[in-house]
């Protein structure tokens, strides 16, 4: 049932805090004192339309809150639950809306979408008016007006838990057949990677190979200078202590980029 409702600048309501008991509450007064303000900030709090005329002039919003104590299994727990939010005590229900007209929506201080909101005000509220036979009316309601006037909760709640272990089982069951087919991909991977690696042959020290014959063909023109200078070095006619040290000189600038090639010659010419 309904136990409270705090308004807060909605219309002409600047503040204000209602508590009702149990039994029924009689909301009186004349024409214009306020009495379809305080049911269209209800209908706020459940649901409604957001209307930024709503919001009290000069006021940056208006915010409504309706507080609700519910009996163990009450739809809005189930509501609730489906969305993960905790439900410990109350329902209370909150609804802002904003001077341009945006608004959002709470339930038990979770945001929650006013779809959701107008779910569980229907599980919470039932408005009749003169010509609105909507709580009969309404298909949504036959099925759980049936179960109860037969005393079927137990058997209903027993299906639910049912249809909720079926529920994650399937999960369970559509993930595992997800990470199944994940795993036999990754397996085609690597056996095609196996296969690519017993093609190439891959030798011990091939890598360090590689990588010297690499160093070698990027520096290769100046080792190709280095030598042909060397070359000039010992050809010239100014004494072979001059020339071999020429020759030293112009092969020691390259030497690590030929990796091992160059040591040989390096050795004759020390």
């Amino acid at each position: 049932m309904l136990t409270g409702l705090t308004i807060r600048d909605v219309v002409l309501i600047d503040r204000l805090d209602l508590a009702f008991g149990p039994g029924l509450a009689v909301l009186t007064g004349e024409t214009g004192a306020g009495k379809s303000i305080l049911l269209d900030a209800l209908g706020l709090a459940l649901g409604a339309r957001a209307d930024s005329g709503l919001v009290r002039n000069g006021a940056k919003q208006a915010v409504v809150t309706a507080s609700f104590d519910v009996p163990e299994g009450h739809g809005s727990s189930e509501i609730l639950e489906e969305m993960g939010i905790e439900v410990d005590g109350p329902v209370i229900l909150r609804r802002v809306v904003t001077a341009d007209g945006r608004s959002r929506a709470f339930a038990n201080d979770e945001p929650v979408n006013v779809a959701t909101l107008k779910r569980l005000g229907e599980t919470l509220v039932e408005i009749q008016g003169q010509f609105d036979q909507r709580g009969l009316m309404d298909p949504a309601t036959h099925r759980d007006t049936l179960d109860e006037y037969g005393g079927h909760g137990p058997l209903q709640a027993a299906i639910r838990n049912a249809h909720r272990s079926w529920s994650d089982a399937r999960a369970a069951h559509q993930r595992a057949r997800e990470e199944l087919e994940r795993a036999r991909t990754e397996e085609d991977l690597l056996r095609h990677n196996v296969e690519e690696l017993d093609a190439a042959q891959p030798e011990d020290g091939e890598e360090t190979r590689l990588a010297q014959d690499r160093t070698i063909l990027a520096n290769a023109a100046q080792i190709l200078e280095a030598m042909n200078t060397a070359v000039g070095a010992l050809q010239n006619e100014h004494g072979a202590d001059r020339a071999v040290a020429g020759a030293q000189r112009s092969l020691e600038r390259v030497r690590d980029r030929a990796g091992d090639k160059l040591d040989v010659v390096l050795e004759g010419l020390e």
